[in-house]
C-alpha cells in the first residue's frame, strides 16, 4: 500500500516539476540526463502533507521510481509520443490538476482553523444536543385497529417483546423485541417524540401514535442526561469539518466570481 501511494506521488510530482533546474546534486543520470535531487525532495514534501510517517525504504523507492520514469519518458520522446494531441491534452489537464491542488494547500495554509473556532463549533453542537436522551421500545403496525388490539393484548398480560417480534413492521427494532438505542428526542419523527416524552418510565402509550410510517405503540424504558464527548476527544474531527466548510465556501466564492459563458 505504501509503495502504491509513493508511486502515485511520484507520478504527480514528475508532471509538476518539468521546469526544475538541474542541480549539482543528482540522484541519478540516465542516458546523460540528470535527475535532480529536488524532485525527490518535492515528493517527500508532498508525502509529508498527508500526515503519514515516511517509511524507511522511501528513499530507495523514490529513486527507483524516478529512474524508471525517466527511462520511460526518454523512450516515449524517441517515439514522438510527446507530440500527440492526446499527450498535450493530458499534460494540460495534469497541469490544471496540480495547480488546483496547490491552490487548496495554499488556502489551507493561510486560513487555518483556530482553537477558538473549534470551541465555538463544539459549543454550538453541545447546546443543540444537550439535555435528555431516551431509550424507548416500539411496535410499528400498519393498521390502527391492529395496533389497538395489540395494546389491549399487552394490557391483558401479553409480552410487549413477543408482539413486537411477531407484528412490528420495523425490521430493526422488531427483531429486538421493539428495543431501540439511546437517542435524543430530535432523532424521532415529531409525533413519536411528542408521545414518548409524555410517558413515565416503564409506561406505554394506550392509544396508537400515527406517523408517516404507520401506527406506533411506544414504551419508555429509561431516561438519562445526554452523554457528549469531551472537546479534546473530538477536536481533530471538528477541525477537519471546519476546514472542509472553509474550503467549500472558498470554492463557492471563486465559482460565483467566474464568468462562464
Amino acid at each position: 500500500m505504501k509503495k502504491q501511494l509513493l508511486s502515485g506521488l511520484v507520478a504527480a510530482a514528475v508532471l509538476g516539476t518539468m521546469a526544475l533546474p538541474v542541480s549539482a546534486q543528482n540522484i541519478a543520470i540516465v542516458n546523460g540526463k540528470a535527475i535532480p535531487k529536488e524532485r525527490a525532495e518535492l515528493i517527500k514534501q508532498q508525502f509529508a502533507r498527508t500526515g503519514r510517517p515516511m517509511p524507511p525504504e522511501a528513499d530507495a523507492q523514490i529513486k527507483d521510481r524516478l529512474i524508471l520514469q525517466e527511462v520511460f519518458a526518454q523512450e516515449a520522446q524517441k517515439r514522438g509520443l510527446d507530440a500527440s494531441s492526446d499527450f498535450k491534452l493530458s499534460m494540460e489537464m495534469a497541469r490544471q490538476g496540480i495547480l488546483a491542488n496547490e491552490l487548496v494547500l495554499d488556502f489551507q495554509k493561510n486560513n487555518p482553523v483556530t482553537d477558538a473556532e473549534i470551541k465555538a463549533e463544539n459549543d454550538t453542537y453541545v447546546a443543540a444536543n444537550s439535555g435528555k436522551e431516551y431509550k424507548a421500545s416500539h411496535i410499528l403496525i400498519e393498521k390502527e385497529a391492529d395496533a389497538k388490539a395489540a395494546i389491549a393484548a399487552i394490557n391483558k398480560g401479553a409480552k410487549f417483546e413477543e408482539i413486537a417480534k411477531k407484528q412490528s413492521k420495523d425490521p430493526g427494532s422488531g427483531a429486538n423485541g421493539g428495543a431501540m438505542d439511546w437517542a435524543t428526542p430530535s432523532s424521532y419523527v415529531s409525533e413519536f417524540t411528542e408521545a414518548m416524552i409524555k410517558l413515565e418510565k416503564g409506561k406505554m402509550t394506550q392509544t396508537p401514535v400515527k406517523s408517516q410510517f404507520g401506527y406506533h405503540i411506544i414504551r419508555l424504558d429509561d431516561v438519562r442526561q445526554a452523554e457528549l464527548p469531551k472537546l479534546e476527544d473530538v477536536k481533530p474531527q471538528v477541525a477537519q469539518q471546519l476546514q472542509q466548510q472553509k474550503l467549500a465556501k472558498f470554492q463557492e466564492d471563486l465559482r460565483a466570481k467566474a464568468k462562464v459563458e
